[in-house]
Formats: C-alpha cells, structure tokens, sequence
C-alpha cells in the first residue's frame, strides 16, 4: 500500500510527463500486451516507461531471444527501473518517442504505449504514431493505453482504420487501442 501511495505521489508530481495519477491496473497491463508476438528475435518497443510495470508484463510475454526497447523522458524513472528490474531484454532509452529512429535501426515487431498524448501538439502526436507505424513490420500492432478516447482519430488515420478500442473500467477508465499496421 505504502509503494502504491509513493508511485501515486511520484505520478501525480510529474502528470504533464506520466499523463496519470496511478499505474496502469494489472488489467490494462494484460491487455495492453495481448498482441505481443511470442516468437523468437522480436523487437518490441515501450514508449513510457515509468516505473515498468507493463514493462515487466512485455517482458513476461516475449522470447529469451528478444528485446525491449523502452523509452522514458523521466531519468529518475529510468534510474527506478535499472534498480529493479535486471533483465538483459530490456534497453532502457532515456529519450522521448518522438526520437525513436535515432535508437532504434531495426525493424519492430510491437510497440506498447502508455504516453499522454493529451499534453503533446498535435504534430508530435502525429510524428511519434507515423514514426512507430514507419518502423513496424507487416500486421505488427501498435498498442496504447490512454484515459480518454480523444486521440483514437489519430490512430485511425495512420492506421487506415485498422483499429480497435477496449475499455477497461477503472477510475479513471483506461482505454487501450489497439492498432494493426496492415500493408497489402
């Protein structure tokens, strides 16, 4: 309970960064995940990290051949995660999403989101999805969680309306969208 209430502190002292007042539920973490791909040499990127809970639900869910790219502007955040999480898999980037192809030179099996879009510009929203969708490889997903369903039309236009949205009833309701980058 005493973590719970720190991270809850630590969240809301930094919301314009964290975009949240509390950890994703264990729910959202499960789901946010779902499309993970399973087989082996999977690159998989995590845009904000925090304190790596769904970073430790990726890294449950991927192959001991893979890794996690995990980017996170917060560096006491990525210091947090260097302490507790020891998993050779996992790279921790401390940088923003926008600036995924200076990090990242192979191609990307998944990206699992958890940024506030909210408090970006409608550019850097938009650099950052066409940026994951330019690095994802054929119906690879690119999932992410949010607290409103505002940003959703974004998705859909790069996208091409290969999209989806779940959600998950908590206080506040996280919604995860999922989005399947589809080339014919």
């Amino acid at each position: 309970m005493i973590t719970k209430l720190k991270t809850s502190l630590a969240f809301t002292k930094n919301l314009f960064v964290t975009g949240a007042i509390y950890e994703t539920s264990k729910k959202a973490e499960i789901e946010i995940c779902k499309y993970i791909p399973k087989g082996d040499h999977k690159i998989i990127i995590e845009f904000g990290m925090g304190y790596g809970n769904i970073t430790r639900e990726i890294l449950k869910n991927i192959a001991p051949t893979s890794k996690v790219y995990a980017f996170e502007v917060k560096k006491s955040f990525c210091e947090h995660v260097r302490k507790n999480i020891n998993d050779d898999r996992l790279i921790i980037v401390n940088d923003g999403a926008e600036n995924i192809k200076n990090h990242v030179k192979e191609n990307v099996d998944g990206v699992i989101g958890s940024i506030p879009f909210s408090f970006f510009s409608k550019e850097k929203g938009n650099k950052i999805i066409q940026d994951a969708y330019d690095k994802l490889v054929n119906n690879a997903y690119y999932s992410q969680v949010l607290y409103t369903k505002f940003n959703f039309k974004k998705f859909q236009k790069i996208f091409i309306n290969h999209c989806t949205i779940k959600a998950i009833k908590n206080i506040p309701t996280e919604y995860i969208y999922h989005c399947r980058k589809v080339q014919e």
